[in-house]
């Protein structure tokens, strides 16, 4: 097992300034983040040109990893695969066949992205809508060597009353995406926390299926709860995000057990990476803060991982 961080936290920061601080810190691996950005898109992390690849961004990306001693366990571009608005989800399918293939190109194993919900329709209607549309981009990855992984992120803020927006959210729907779909998971034990699920429980069943994960923390707050209910604040105060009773945490300050998390790995000989995505609201709003973040989370975690693999 290897541990690694994804980029999308340090939008600002090139991938060079990233890969220089990773290194140093003691990370070995980048789940390196690659959403198209642009103006008026800050906020999105485009750490790798891959709408615009070349073969001289391979050869730059190749001697970047070299001389950093990093490689690149993942592209992320977690994105929805099922918006409503279809020209959008166009846009979408064709950014994530860039992003197979410039993983292609470097000889990373694994893209990342959701499988998303058209809010407008049923969770039963979406899944049907994605046994149609996800063949092919399972199709197009496995041509290029290159496995797809989905987040199991709820991604409440996607839908106007906080429920669930990407259907990767519970085992129930990671045995359709697996053995339906072709997919595989980036394992993520923050999201299942909250909506009341034993991480830990989750790993065995979907060992092989588990082909990446992440490492996020979360913390709980039952008094608020108790007020608002497993679904949130209604009022978010324009920020669709804001559930009102938990929020993420860096691995080591919320409520994931992460030395079972870990062993639990271990046991069924997941020999991937655990990569930290850093959504800690306490360690964010600037470089400084952000990189103190990834310091605790690197404490937390490096002492849990071997150096030989069981």
């Amino acid at each position: 097992m290897k541990l690694g961080m994804l980029t999308a936290c340090l939008p600002s920061w090139s991938l060079e300034q990233i890969a220089e601080y990773a290194s140093g810190q003691g990370y070995q691996c980048l789940e390196v983040a690659c959403w198209p950005g642009g103006p008026g898109r800050p906020f999105e992390a485009s750490h790798l040109p891959v709408a615009r690849w070349s073969g001289a961004d391979v050869e730059a990306t190749k001697a970047l990893l070299e001389r950093t001693g990093l490689e690149i366990s993942s592209l992320a571009y977690y994105e929805n695969n099922l918006i409503g608005d279809l020209s959008r989800r166009e846009e979408i399918r064709t950014h994530v066949k860039a992003c197979i293939d410039a993983a292609q190109s470097l000889g990373v194993e694994t893209v990342g992205t959701f499988i998303g919900r058209d809010v407008t329709k049923s969770v039963v209607d979406n899944m049907a809508e994605a046994e149609r549309i996800f063949p092919e981009l399972v199709d197009y990855a496995g041509e290029r060597g290159v496995k797809i992984i989905i987040e199991n992120c709820v991604m409440e803020g996607w839908h106007p009353d906080g429920y669930p927006a990407n259907l990767a959210y519970s085992p129930e729907l990671w045995e359709w995406l697996t053995t339906k779909l072709g997919l595989y998971l980036n394992w993520d034990p923050s999201h299942l926390t909250w909506i009341g699920i034993d991480p830990v429980e989750t790993i065995r069943p979907f060992a092989k299926y588990i082909a990446h994960a992440q490492a996020k923390d979360l913390e709980l707050f039952p008094d608020k709860r108790n007020q608002y209910g497993f679904f949130g604040v209604v009022d978010k105060g324009g920020n669709p995000w804001e559930m009102g009773w938990w929020r993420f945490r860096v691995p080591g300050r919320g409520t994931v057990d992460w030395p079972r998390v870990v062993d639990r790995l271990y046991e069924v000989g997941f020999t991937g990476t655990l990569s930290v995505e850093h959504e800690d609201p306490l360690w964010g709003g600037t470089p400084e803060k952000v990189v103190e973040g990834l310091r605790i989370a690197y404490g937390t975690l490096r002492p849990l991982i071997g150096d030989v693999d069981l």
